[in-house]
């Protein structure tokens, strides 16, 4: 066999070592964007759960400063425990409806402890007391780390979910079962679309 006639019969089999080649690189790429949005939903988890921990410790301070608030810390007790019930897998966060039902659960937690906040201002000695000033100030900052987590958990999601709606990832997820699932963003809730109204 000639060089010339040896070409020919070398194209069909160059031609499918280049789509192999080039369809394992798209699917561990649909892969290691999946595992980045699973890290990040790693990472937001425990900035809640960071949020959940602290509450028990704010609500005895308040307690202690505030008996009368017995209906803000109680609201405060009962919206910690809604939140820490609700658990979500990845599985999960290809559903909208279990989406929504964790972060409302997580914006009625943060209702409650902005209303317990508010608390400060009726009650002078509790304004001043260092103990509540500092579990002031980590939470603010556990709010934070909530809000850049769910940044990064966006983020994580447009970068997987663009990647997969490309036509190599569809053709990539088709030939192989549709493994990979669309996942939802967090988005705001239509309380946030207010402004907040400042009153004196």
């Amino acid at each position: 066999m000639t060089t010339s006639t040896l070409r020919p019969a070398l194209l069909p089999g160059v031609a499918l070592f280049v789509v192999l080649a080039s369809g394992c690189q798209s699917y561990d790429e649909l892969v290691t964007k999946d595992q980045v949005c699973e890290q990040r939903w790693a990472d937001y988890q425990a900035a809640l759960q960071r949020r959940a921990d602290l509450v028990p410790n704010l609500v005895e301070t308040v307690k202690a400063g505030a008996k009368q608030e017995q209906a803000t810390l109680t609201a405060v007790i009962e919206a910690r425990a809604k939140a820490t019930s609700i658990q979500l897998s990845g599985e999960d966060l290809t559903d909208p409806a279990k989406v929504a039902a964790f972060e409302k659960a997580q914006g009625d937690l943060k209702g409650a402890l902005s209303r317990l906040m508010v608390v400060q201002e009726a009650y002078p000695d509790l304004k001043s007391n260092q103990g509540f000033r500092e579990l002031q100030v980590q939470l603010e900052g556990t709010e934070n780390r909530i809000l850049r987590a769910r940044e990064q958990y966006n983020a994580a999601v447009a970068a997987y979910n663009t990647e997969l709606k490309k036509i190599r990832g569809m053709a990539i997820n088709k030939v192989t079962g549709k493994p990979f699932k669309e996942r939802v963003y967090f988005t705001a809730s239509a309380d946030a679309q207010n402004a907040p109204q400042v009153k004196f």
